[in-house]
């Protein structure tokens, strides 16, 4: 059997495949259908400094080959998390990591300090796709200053392992993935979902109630390897792949073009223990393919 054990950064793994914030809960919520202490690592859900509440409803919709959502960051905040979730998670044999959301650079940081406490959540993931308050509105995540600003604010107070999830909705990938590197991320996430949208012909209406929302799911696949494989090449922190994974083939050719551990997110709605299967059958396509380590095909794309 081959040796599927990874490491990002300081942060070890017995698999590369981990569970997407947002849609994985806090991993409680799967436990009676899956065997979390089998996954390489569960992204609990956004959390941010203060309680929110989301957006109004709808705030999801199926499309062709995917999903939209504007789901909006709800919940309790840091507070909450940390008085009564960590307590019931922090025991699981797995790494419980926590994506980190705000609206401002300031927020990012007391969130992410505040968690930095807790001794058995390892890392944190900062989703910088959240609009900037001080600018409009505009997401930190789509310009190098307001990616920077938040990296920079939040390696000043996070001692352990920092993944940033970069957004595709920019212009350059590769240029906000050098600059979150340069600002001391000890790791990247990519994609965050694209920004889509669904209109309801009859009553000439959108049909999420903020009119657009993140699209996520097999359609956004390709974009997703282009810019892993784009990000693999420009900088030298570990990259970890997501976008459109629904089986073990799929998350090969992110590790082929360069991720070294992928993120299953839209496919635990469908297979709450889609991760356990992907993680076997990246195993037996390794076996097959005479590999003893899952380490020999990451980057190892002949392009």
């Amino acid at each position: 059997m081959a040796n599927l054990t990874t490491n990002i950064a300081g942060l070890k793994m017995k698999n590369p495949v981990m569970t997407a914030s947002g849609t994985f809960g806090y991993g409680l919520e799967f436990a009676d259908v899956v065997n979390l202490e089998e996954i390489g690592g569960i992204i609990v859900k956004g959390t941010t400094l203060n309680p929110r509440e989301g957006n109004d409803y709808p705030r999801m919709y199926e499309t062709a080959s995917g999903m939209l959502n504007c789901v909006g960051l709800q919940n309790k905040g840091v507070d909450y998390f940390c008085k009564n979730i960590y307590p019931l998670i922090k025991d699981i044999d797995t790494n419980m990591i926590v994506n980190v959301s705000g609206n401002t650079p300031e927020d990012y940081a007391e969130c992410a300090a505040r968690i930095n406490e807790l001794d058995n959540i390892p890392a944190i993931e900062l989703n910088i796709s959240c609009p900037n308050v001080h600018q409009g509105g505009m997401a930190f995540g789509v310009t190098t200053e307001g990616a920077q600003s938040v990296v920079k604010a939040v390696r000043e107070v996070y001692k352990k392992t920092l993944i940033v999830k970069l957004s595709p909705n920019v212009t350059s990938i590769t240029d906000i993935a050098r600059c979150v590197e340069d600002a001391g991320a000890d790791a990247v996430s990519l994609i965050n979902t694209l920004m889509g949208m669904a209109i309801d012909i009859e009553k000439r209406r959108p049909v999420l109630s903020i009119s657009t929302g993140g699209l996520s799911g097999p359609a956004v696949k390709p974009v997703a390897l282009r810019c892993v494989w784009q990000v693999a090449k420009a900088v030298k922190v570990p990259i970890i792949g997501l976008g459109g994974i629904m089986n073990e083939r799929d998350a090969i050719e992110f590790l082929l073009a360069g991720a070294s551990a992928i993120e299953i997110g839209t496919a635990n709605f469908i297979d709450p223990s889609v991760s356990v299967k992907v993680a076997n059958g990246i195993s037996e396509w390794l076996d097959k393919h005479g590999c003893s380590s899952v380490q020999e095909i990451i980057g190892q794309l002949e392009a």
